[in-house]
């Protein structure tokens, strides 16, 4: 699971994320940064992580096993954020289908272009 100090809540956040930040679509995702440049933000905030999973991924069981994987694999690289950042994953329908490795790749991959 996704720490409580890590996970995003606030609508805003989320606004703020997929608004304002830069975006990275892979096939089963799309994920969207936002680094936050305010000089208030303190050096060790963490970042938070967010994640929208529509009904058109499928029935709500599917939808609650996909958001889990999701979980799952940010959790695991959540240290490559840097501190503050806002990041939001967006799954598409054929991450209902795509096992584990799969998501895992394309959410690297979408990291990657994300923090050039």
């Amino acid at each position: 699971m996704l720490s409580s100090a890590h996970r995003m809540r606030r609508s805003t956040d989320f606004g703020a994320a997929v608004r304002g930040g830069r975006r990275a679509g892979r096939s089963t995702l799309v994920a969207h940064l936002a680094v936050v440049s305010d000089p208030s933000t303190p050096a060790d905030a963490p970042a938070l992580a967010g994640f929208v999973v529509s009904k058109a991924v499928g029935p709500a069981v599917v939808r609650t096993a996909v958001k889990r994987r999701l979980r799952h694999l940010v959790r695991a690289r959540l240290d490559r954020l840097p501190p503050g950042s806002l990041l939001v994953v967006r799954a598409l329908p054929p991450a209902a289908t795509a096992d584990s490795a799969a998501l895992g790749a394309d959410l690297d991959s979408a990291l990657r272009k994300l923090l050039r």
